[in-house]
């Protein structure tokens, strides 16, 4: 039996420590603030509840295996797990309004050439069926196995070559660039684009790859938990006290402690230290930079530590009078009326305090659950919209002082200007506004900057790629979305699984 000692409780901390004890191991979970959940965190207030990370999952297998793999009870036993339906609605500047069910190809294909013509929707269609193979390229290399020591290959974009120039022996193009060539209508385009672009990553760099993101949404559905996403961090934590984790909270992790080449344990910023064969890292990077084997203080111990120039996001919690209507979608994107500069200003193209009008997408998410309201004549309303990481000194055109006087305020106006196009006569039911900054992102998160990792894709010279779960030091483990396979819930569950199933012996596997 190991001692392993797990630095953070984010969601991929929780997996990994669930596991592990699964396997006869000592547990204990070190966290630096008074809580778990890393992100996925909730704010209550006179009655009303708001998620202050995800709003919603995707892949709910990934949490479905680890509950079956940890105990007796399966998710669904722990947690109310509902699929959302419609999937999404779409509002855009001309005035379209497009609303997709949820995972029926069909009904996609019907409210597409609805609303944006005949054969809009067997464009997307077509380019969903593209998406599959690519995401049969990369489902198990890429989400369900280790990172290989040569993971130069996923630079490479899997995508499947295109007509219209994208052949054999050309450059892979980037998600813009598809969008553009195979769906041709903008509006279709700013659809496929906003998956990536709510990940804080620009379209017109990120990789085609990326058209799988759309497609899992399609395929395997949108899914809530009840109570809000808090309530699966709550029983992902309740799972790891059946097997008798330890949990010490307040309790900073500042160094690692070597002896005989390997890790020994960790060390703690009020001087004490914890003793552990195996150390599970869910925090982001750089860890440990002096202690792993005498490097440089800013060389982190194993590749791809990011953050890669990493975006933010801000968000809006609205505390509403007036009862949700009936009917109402649980997410709606109001794409911005000017792309290109709405990117712009999100990549520091074009650095300004704030976006000018027009140059913003918002997505609000309006869930129809009793808990977050304090009755039925409230609504509880979350906007979040990607936003540069936070710099006082603006070292990089791709981060704002989000301290600086108004920065924050007025992000929030016109993220609530574009949100009534979703919700009309939103400004008129406001009752209280809580704003949150990727300030808020840091405390909770530790990233800095409040940087929110991107879930990692094949492809844009593996602009996406993450640190491999096993570090080149022994007995030294990384887990998270600084981590393979990258940001997101579901991301986060894998990564766990791949590398509990290396702590074991294993060749570091999701199965």
């Amino acid at each position: 039996m190991a001692r392993i000692a797990v630095i953070g409780a984010g969601m991929a901390s929780l997996a990994a420590a669930a596991r592990l004890a699964v396997g006869g191991h000592q547990v204990v979970v070190l966290e630096r603030t008074g809580t778990y959940g890393g992100g996925v965190g909730r704010l209550a207030k006179d009655g009303f509840a708001f998620d202050t990370g995800p709003g919603l999952l995707t892949l709910p297998a990934v949490y479905r295996d680890l509950f079956v793999k940890t105990g007796k009870q399966p998710l669904e036993a722990c947690v109310d797990l509902v699929e959302v339906d419609p999937a999404s609605r779409h509002v855009f500047a001309d005035g379209t309004d497009l609303t997709l069910p949820n995972a029926s190809r069909s009904g996609t294909i019907a409210a597409m050439d609805a609303a944006f013509g005949p054969g809009s929707g067997e464009r997307w269609s077509d380019l969903m069926v593209r998406a599959r193979e690519t995401w049969e390229v990369m489902r198990r290399p890429m989400l369900e196995e280790a990172l290989p020591a040569d993971p130069s290959g996923f630079a490479r974009d899997p995508y499947p070559a295109l007509r219209r120039g994208f052949g054999p022996g050309r450059s892979r193009p980037s998600l813009a660039r598809v969008a553009a060539a195979e769906l041709r209508d903008p509006r279709l385009v700013a659809l496929l684009e906003s998956h990536l672009l709510a990940h804080g990553v620009d379209p017109r760099e990120g990789p085609a790859s990326a058209a799988v993101l759309p497609y899992l949404e399609a395929t395997f559905g949108v899914w809530y938990v009840r109570g809000g996403m808090r309530e699966l961090a709550r029983a992902v934590h309740e799972r790891c006290l059946e097997r008798r984790v330890d949990f010490r909270f307040d309790t900073e992790v500042t160094g690692l402690l070597v002896a005989d080449g390997r890790t020994a344990g960790v060390r703690l910023s009020d001087g004490g230290e914890v003793a552990a064969d195996i150390v599970v890292a869910g925090t982001p990077p750089p860890a440990f930079p002096a202690d792993a084997g005498g490097r440089d203080t800013d060389d982190p111990p194993w590749p791809f530590a990011g953050p890669h120039g990493e975006g933010s996001r801000l968000t809006v919690h609205l505390a509403l009078r007036g009862s949700r209507p009936s009917g109402t979608a649980h997410r709606t994107v109001v794409h911005a009326a000017d792309r290109n500069r709405a990117l712009d200003w999100l990549t520091g193209r074009r650095p300004a305090p704030l976006p000018p009008r027009g140059a913003l997408t918002v997505t609000v998410l309006r869930p129809d659950d009793a808990a977050t309201r304090p009755d039925d004549g409230h609504e509880a309303v979350t906007l979040t919209a990607p936003v540069p990481a936070h710099e006082a000194a603006q070292k990089s055109a791709r981060t704002v002082d989000w301290n600086a006087p108004g920065a924050a305020d007025g992000f929030a106006d016109l993220m609530v200007a574009a949100a009534e196009a979703a919700v009309p006569g939103l400004r008129a039911r406001e009752l209280w506004r809580e704003v949150r900054t990727p300030l808020d992102v840091e405390r909770d998160t530790g990233a800095k900057g409040g940087a929110v990792p991107a879930p990692s894709l094949a492809g844009a010279n593996g602009i996406l790629l993450r640190s491999a779960n096993r570090s080149p030091f022994p007995g030294l483990y990384c887990v998270g979305g600084w981590a393979h396979p990258g940001g997101g819930l579901p991301h986060a569950g894998m990564s766990a699984a791949i590398a509990a199933d290396l702590v074991f012996g294993g060749p570091g596997g999701s199965r």
